[in-house]
């Protein structure tokens, strides 16, 4: 028993001593008479209450992988349409969508319905390149935006992954992730 109380009694001690020396303190006994020099004084930084505080965003990174998304999607113009497919050498429209944005290290939900509550919403006449845009009411076509009214898209059987306009399908909304 007084084996395990004195090794208890000597991590204590070294543990006191540690937290001592840490705080500047000492734990041995004085030696020298000559009397300590004062602390310097110790001066906090301000805090600002987090009421006050404004999150920001990485905007720049996210529109450099929307940018880089959108030119994986036209590197694709004249693959093959396959329902179902998710490339990288066939598509159906959320496949392309969804893998052109996996390249940069965005996950997106496979479906374009589920693609329609991805990321934020953005107005049409907000839309940027690299924009999500999704069409026909319920949602069944997703694309990406290009810019100038146009989108890239993999629309349906027989018809390679193409550029269109906007216009040539009912929009429905839009997305930026």
């Amino acid at each position: 028993m007084s084996h395990r109380l004195t090794t208890t009694a000597i991590r204590t001690a070294v543990v006191a001593s540690a937290l001592a020396a840490t705080a500047g303190l000492s734990v041995l006994p004085a030696v020298a008479s000559a009397p300590a020099a004062p602390a310097a004084p110790v001066v906090a930084a301000p805090v600002v209450p987090a009421a006050h505080t404004v999150p920001t965003a990485p905007a720049a990174p996210a529109a450099a992988a929307r940018s880089s998304a959108l030119q994986n999607a036209l590197g694709k113009i004249g693959a093959p349409y396959r329902w179902g497919a998710s490339g990288p050498s066939a598509f159906d429209c959320s496949g392309l969508v969804k893998w052109a944005f996996e390249q940069e290290g965005i996950s997106l939900p496979r479906t374009s319905r589920a693609m329609a509550s991805a990321g934020t919403p953005v107005s049409k006449s907000a839309l940027a390149p690299g924009d999500i845009v999704t069409f026909y009411r319920p949602v069944s076509h997703v694309g990406i935006y290009v810019g100038n009214g146009q989108v890239v898209h993999a629309s349906t059987s027989g018809s390679p992954v193409k550029t269109s306009s906007m216009d040539a399908m009912p929009f429905n909304s839009a997305r930026r992730v």
